[in-house]
């Protein structure tokens, strides 16, 4: 079948009426149903979203709002802690040793250290504990707070009195008495005091610690609860929302999968929401389209193939038939009957390898054979200035290989090397088992090439200049081509020359056995 009328096939059904109008009909109905379909699966996925984030949300912000409860009460009896202890020790220690200098030093303390520091202390401490009494929510806090103030009130004017009489009357008895008596009495009532607050937030605390306690397993038991109905009636939701999607996807499937084993022919009958139904519409074009379109490639594959032979039998050189049918005339005029039949034979040979029954694959000997009667009829002719050697493993003859291979190599050795070289030249071929290769080499110690013309031909055969710098008849750069299409990227025709010395071209296939 031609492409032409595989083309016309294709446009008879797409233009028949009736199919079309049934076509467009089946999408339109299948569309409706989507479009069902679609709307039923908002509503379940928007339930199962609400089924799970409403109950989670009014959870969250019920443990955020407990959270920032608890953080707060806490960070305030640690930051009430925190300020009464700074007054605990160091308020006491500190006024002691300031007062008690002003009382030894009588007139001195003024050059010792600063006389005004014992009233500054007592004004950051009143600032302090005022702040810390605002903020108390207990009476027992109050109550602790109100004597730590009143007693500071009541050190300030004893600071007051003892430093006047050490200014004054420098009586280190009496200021000494007053230390001890007012001073030192005070402070410890105040440390006392002090104490009995940070006692007092230290219950708090206990009592903030219980309440935790009891909000975290509450918490604990309400989360339960709504992770609980989350998930029953997710697993309802859920179920109805994946079926929906699975079984069209399942089934799809396995249409896609009998359709990767070559079966163009299979349809998707049934689809779910609107996405899968779109999916299946484009799935089942897709698959229709490959169909038509692997026939044709089917097609066109065939016809390339026998363009292919067609080209590489018109490509032999036909002033190689002309000069050899000139031969065997001017040996039948001589009475060479001897030679004639050897040329006749040869060329029979040849042209029998050349077509062989349209096969693409010979077996190696068969392509020995080729290339024998090839340059038998070509020493004939130039046996002044040729000679060949063709050495082929035995155990490589049963295999095959892709015909019109070497003949072209050995027709490039000859007419670009031997012939354009002075005096006697040789071809020699070669072919062996390498690992899990066939590997030819055609060597000849032709003209060679220059270094230029070297990279210019190797560009040429891997594709990376322009094909119309053919360089022989058969052209290299096709006989890589083919290899490559046939065995692989890693396989293919590779190029030596040295000028003035000579050329060698390597082709490298697999090992295949020939199949009889």
């Amino acid at each position: 079948m031609s492409r032409e009328t595989t083309e016309n096939k294709y446009n008879l059904v797409e233009k028949c009426p009736e199919t079309e109008k049934r076509r467009q009909g089946f999408i339109k109905g299948h569309k409706m149903s989507a479009k069902r379909r679609q709307a039923s699966m908002k509503k379940r996925l928007y339930a199962l979203i609400a089924v799970c984030l409403l109950p989670l949300t009014a959870m969250m912000v019920y443990l955020l709002v407990l959270l920032n409860d608890v953080s707060q009460r806490y960070d305030s009896i640690v930051e009430n802690i925190t300020m009464a202890n700074a007054y605990n020790i160091v308020f006491k220690e500190n006024m002691d040793y300031l007062m008690y200098i002003i009382v030894v030093n009588e007139k001195r303390a003024q050059e010792l250290i600063d006389v005004s520091k014992p009233l500054e202390m007592i004004d950051d401490a009143r600032q302090a504990f005022h702040e810390l009494y605002k903020a108390a929510d207990t009476d027992g806090s109050r109550e602790s707070l109100r004597r730590v103030l009143k007693s500071l009130d009541t050190l300030e004017d004893r600071v007051k009195e003892i430093e006047e009489a050490a200014l004054v009357s420098g009586s280190y008895d009496a200021n000494m008495n007053r230390l001890d008596l007012n001073i030192r009495v005070l402070t410890d009532l105040i440390q006392e005091q002090i104490q009995k607050y940070i006692y007092e937030q230290a219950i708090k605390m206990e009592e903030l610690r219980i309440g935790i306690r009891k909000d975290v397993e509450r918490s604990i038991f309400l989360l339960g609860v709504v992770v609980a109905g989350i998930f029953t009636s997710a697993f309802f939701v859920s179920g109805k929302v994946i079926s929906s999607i699975t079984k069209p996807i399942q089934k799809l499937c396995k249409v896609a999968k009998q359709a990767g084993q070559g079966d163009f022919k299979v349809r998707v009958e049934e689809a779910g929401t609107y996405e899968l139904t779109v999916l299946k519409e484009s799935f089942n074009h897709m698959i229709e389209e490959l169909g038509q379109l692997v026939e044709d490639i089917r097609i066109e594959q065939l016809n390339l193939r026998a363009a292919e032979l067609q080209l590489l039998q018109e490509q032999i050189n036909p002033h190689f038939l002309y000069n050899t049918l000139d031969t065997i005339i001017w040996l039948a005029e001589s009475h060479d009957t001897e030679h004639v039949v050897k040329m006749v034979t040869s060329l029979s040979d040849f042209f029998r390898t050349t077509l062989s029954k349209g096969k693409d694959f010979i077996s190696v000997e068969e392509e020995k054979l080729h290339i024998e009667s090839y340059l038998a009829i070509q020493q004939f002719r130039y046996q002044d200035i040729m000679e060949y050697e063709i050495s082929f493993s035995d155990e490589i003859l049963e295999y095959e290989m892709l015909k019109l291979t070497l003949q072209p190599l050995v027709e490039n050795a000859l007419y670009h090397g031997i012939k354009n070289k002075r005096g006697m030249g040789h071809i020699q071929v070669i072919g062996k088992k390498e690992g899990q290769n066939l590997v030819f080499r055609v060597r000849d110690d032709g003209i060679g090439m220059t270094a230029e013309r070297l990279l210019e031909v190797q560009g040429l055969i891997q594709g990376d200049r322009p094909r119309d710098q053919e360089y022989s008849g058969f052209g290299l750069f096709n006989i890589n081509q083919r290899i490559r299409l046939y065995y692989g990227q890693e396989y293919g025709l590779t190029l030596d020359s040295i000028h003035q010395k000579g050329t060698q071209m390597q082709v490298a296939i697999p090992c295949v056995k020939n199949q009889p």
